[in-house]
């Protein structure tokens, strides 16, 4: 969906958001790209994110997949909470780094259907772990 027009929120507010925001800090989030209707962020892998058998935990992925569709969400509506999301994990999530790629599939009113692909970076190697489809709600004050 990515075009010409400016985000609805600046980079500068978004990474403001990132700040405030305890569990984002918490996990090491980064917003790595960020275009209207596009973001990539990236978690860097640690032992305490990950579950029994050493893959990335559920709750990481989750997290991942929640925030590249709400924060591609931003960049068209300004903001915004999750309304809802589905997540298929497809792969262990296994590597150095979780990456999520958001996009906004539809923006209609107040709500918007944005996906996400989620990878695990090893060694230089992008494997895709999950993919997500939610949707997005504008808050209004």
């Amino acid at each position: 969906m990515s075009d010409d027009q400016a985000p609805a929120l600046s980079r500068e507010e978004i990474e403001a958001i990132i700040a405030k925001t305890p569990f984002a800090v918490w996990v090491g989030a980064r917003l790595d790209v960020y275009r209207r209707g596009e973001v990539e962020i990236s978690i860097p892998m640690r032992r305490d994110l990950t579950q029994h058998h050493g893959f990335g935990h559920g709750a990481i992925i989750g997290f991942l997949a929640d925030s590249a569709c709400a924060w591609a969400g931003a960049s068209v509506a300004g903001d915004v909470v999750t309304s809802e999301y589905k997540l298929n994990l497809v792969a262990p999530a296994v590597g150095q780094t979780l990456v999520g790629c958001g996009s906004v599939v539809h923006a209609g009113g107040r709500q918007v259907v944005c996906r996400a692909d989620l990878y695990a970076i090893a060694s230089e190697r992008r494997k895709l772990v999950a993919t997500a489809l939610a949707t997005i709600v504008q808050v209004k004050r």
